[in-house]
């Protein structure tokens, strides 16, 4: 080999071992940060797992009652995935609770499996439930329901079902209401007596401390603000004063609207209001509605106060039909318009947000099976959206906005009720009537 040949051979394998060396180095420091990559993601703290007494009342975790179904009838069930587009409709409007009203339907538990399938499809998806448990008194919508007993078969299923899936959903169930309006005396068909209602929150608080249900599950029973202790005597019992103590919080239920008609001392256009345009008029008396439900709101802490006790109080329903043709209707108070709710809507949110109070508005959508022998009930209109998916006045501003953009309720997209036409929408709105005096609650 000649002195050439070897310094160039010498040449060749310097240069390959210093290719290699590099090779060698980006190969380890690769491994080394594609493990660092690896070791971080592991690492990534997962979401907190958040508690009821963290939600309820946090302007971040708007509150809505919810009913999915879109026909008369509830023998035919919604589907997961038509409930999984109502989750993602409301889901835009930055509600992240749901109120459920019973178990004993596969409602209750689609809605939760829909919430479920949500967030494995985007991590980021946050809905929780207030899930349910209907109570009755014995024999309930007969003729003679026993308001001393109780549908002990159907009441102990109500309460096991909703053990079984806040269990199986933690995740998503923060709170268990036990009934719905079950101890307010004009439920005249099935209301119980507090004792009832107390029975079974005592035995889920017992699961509680026994672990057979998650430690921060809150415990309710969501009725009318005269059940907790707002209304008369007749509701002030050693039972109530129990079951004040044994619940994690009190739902009071409060309805100006209803009271338009029963109560209407606050509803009206008043002395000193004749000058004012037709819609200063309205504006004020929805003003006052909404002063009406707070009165309500107070009766029951100054109730609660006076026992010595100290409990958190939160809205579980509250809300304004948007059509009657009966006692709220034209012919009636003249209170329910779409321009009327959504005035309505917005005080009760700027009031609770501000207050930090939990308003389950009531509700998403209309369903029209409540009253389905009477299309123009009120009961069939009390959604924010029409069962077919349009936007009512309250939410016209957020179609503007584009946050339904791509959403909707099976074939139909989420359009505006009047196509958007206000002054078609104020062609329907009728001024409440002339009343002498001043407002009872001024």
């Amino acid at each position: 080999m000649t002195l050439h040949h070897y310094k160039s051979n010498t040449k060749i394998m310097k240069t390959g071992l210093k290719v290699f060396i590099l090779l060698l180095w980006f190969s380890l420091s690769f491994s080394c940060n594609n493990n660092q990559v690896k070791k971080q993601e592991n690492e990534l703290p997962l979401r907190k797992e958040l508690t009821a007494k963290e939600i309820l009342g946090n302007p971040d975790y708007l509150a809505i009652s919810y009913g999915g179904y879109r026909e008369n009838t509830r023998d035919n069930q919604p589907t997961i995935e038509q409930l999984k587009e109502d989750m993602k409709i409301l889901a835009a409007l930055n509600i992240k609770i749901l109120r459920t009203y019973n178990v004993h339907f596969p409602h209750a538990a689609n809605v939760l499996e829909a919430i479920h399938q949500l967030k494995k499809e985007d991590p980021d998806f946050e809905m929780y439930v207030m899930l349910g448990a209907w109570i009755d008194c014995e024999n309930p919508r007969t003729d003679n329901p026993n308001h001393e007993g109780e549908d002990v078969e159907a009441n102990t299923a109500e309460i096991q079902k909703a053990i079984e899936l806040t269990n199986k959903y933690s995740d998503i169930v923060k709170i268990i209401a036990v009934g719905n309006e079950a101890m307010v005396k004009w439920a005249a068909s099935y209301f119980v007596q507090p004792w009832v209602i107390l029975k079974y929150v005592n035995q889920l608080q017992e699961l509680k401390k026994s672990g057979g249900l998650p430690e921060d599950l809150w415990i309710t029973s969501s009725d009318n603000f005269a059940s907790w202790g707002g209304g008369g005597d007749e509701y002030h019992t050693e039972d109530l004063e129990k079951l004040i103590n044994a619940v994690d919080y009190v739902s009071l239920h409060t309805y100006p609207m209803h009271d338009t008609h029963y109560n209407p001392d606050f509803w009206g256009t008043f002395n000193g209001e004749e000058d004012l345009s037709d819609l200063e008029k309205i504006d004020k008396a929805m003003e006052r509605a909404k002063d009406y439900a707070k009165t309500q709101y107070q009766n029951v802490a100054n109730y609660i106060a006076g026992l010595g006790i100290e409990k958190s109080i939160h809205i579980g329903e509250t809300g304004w039909a948007t059509y009657s043709n009966g006692f709220y209707g034209d012919e009636g108070s003249k209170a329910t318009d779409e321009y009327k709710a959504g005035r309505y809507y917005q005080y009760m949110r700027d009031w609770t947000n501000e207050a930090g109070i939990a308003c389950f508005y009531f509700e998403a959508f209309d369903e029209n099976w409540k009253d389905a022998g009477n299309p123009g009930g009120s009961e069939n209109h009390f959604g924010l959206f029409t069962i077919d998916g349009k936007a009512k006045y309250v939410v016209w501003d957020q179609v503007d906005e584009g946050l339904f953009e791509g959403l909707g309720r099976g074939d139909n997209p989420i359009t505006k009720t009047y196509d958007g036409d206000k002054d078609a929408l104020l062609s329907k709105v009728l001024v409440p009537l002339v009343k002498e005096g001043s407002p009872i609650n001024e």
